[in-house]
């Protein structure tokens, strides 16, 4: 039984604004490396963190300012490196020209997340939550495939396939960065989810802007001045980005990140309807199977939450 409702909300506008600032970030991405594109989301992120931490701690809900000890950077900093190399993995699953393998199996994501979070923080999930991992995971696998048939047999035999090994691979590390986010936030002494939230965000887009900065600066140079170059259009994907994690780091301080994971899937469907009426893309008869899967998995695992 989960006390506090807020990470459903906050869930939900999460899939929203990521499925938004994704749309947005093609605009941005094709002008720019795939590092340059990953430190947008970061640089122009940072000062929005910042002031949603600033606002929150001291104007909506003034109070003293909580301690953040070396355990909470070192778990901010695990789940910041380990989205940092989830995203890399992915984008090698695309480059080895088997998007659909790649992209299948990246969306394991939320079984890996459920596990991880059993042995590693101890979370307890019922029946009906696994039910709706399941159906989810089978929803959002379906979607990933475009409209292709790929049955069980198929992506069994895909498994030695390089790019279904860098998407399980990118799987694992975004679970791992939902772990890490989680830890984080627990790590804040304070009751209030918001404000461990939104304090873990600030501090972990601090040091993925580093991180990321730095490696640009070493290795891309030439990237740097085309990241300033876009600031108009990668000005709005920071601000989504930010706004973005600052619910996913609510909801994963509110609740089992399974649970966030699942319901959060529902980002497809936002995403699906960005497509269809924003770009014009028709829906195949399979997406629309895939859409009822995830929105079943959604009301399963909520069931069994509430």
């Amino acid at each position: 039984m989960i006390a506090a409702p807020i990470w459903i909300p906050a869930t939900l506008f999460a899939g929203a604004l990521q499925a938004w600032r994704t749309a947005v970030q093609r605009r941005v991405g094709k002008a720019l490396s795939v590092n340059a594109a990953g430190l947008v989301r970061y640089l122009y992120g940072l000062p929005f963190a910042f002031a949603i931490a600033g606002l929150y701690q001291w104007v909506i809900a003034p109070a003293p300012f909580p301690h953040l000890g070396a355990q909470f950077l070192l778990f901010c900093a695990a789940g910041g490196i380990a989205q940092i190399i989830a995203t890399n993995l992915l984008l090698m699953a695309f480059e080895e020209r088997n998007f659909v393998v790649g992209t299948a199996y990246s969306k394991t994501e939320a079984v890996q997340s459920a596990l991880l979070s059993v042995v590693l923080l101890g979370d307890r999930l019922g029946p009906l939550v696994w039910l709706g991992i399941a159906s989810g995971v089978a929803g959002v696998m379906i979607l990933s495939t475009g409209g292709k048939r790929m049955g069980l047999r198929e992506l069994l035999r895909a498994l030695g396939q390089k790019a279904a090994i860098y998407g399980i691979a990118s799987g694992f590390c975004f679970a791992l960065t939902t772990i890490g986010i989680r830890r984080a936030t627990m790590e804040i002494g304070t009751e209030d989810h918001i404000r461990a939230g939104v304090l873990t965000l600030a501090a972990t887009i601090t040091l993925q802007t580093l991180l990321q900065g730095g490696y640009l600066c070493w290795r891309e140079r030439d990237q740097v001045a085309l990241v300033f170059a876009n600031w108009r259009i990668a000005g709005q994907v920071g601000m989504m980005s930010s706004l973005g994690s600052a619910c996913w780091f609510t909801a994963f301080a509110s609740a089992p990140v399974a649970l966030v994971r699942i319901v959060g899937q529902i980002e497809i469907a936002f995403t699906m309807a960005f497509a269809h009426f924003y770009l014009g893309e028709r829906m195949a008869r399979s997406e629309g199977i895939g859409l009822m899967l995830v929105a079943i998995g959604v009301v399963l695992a909520l069931a069994g939450a509430l």
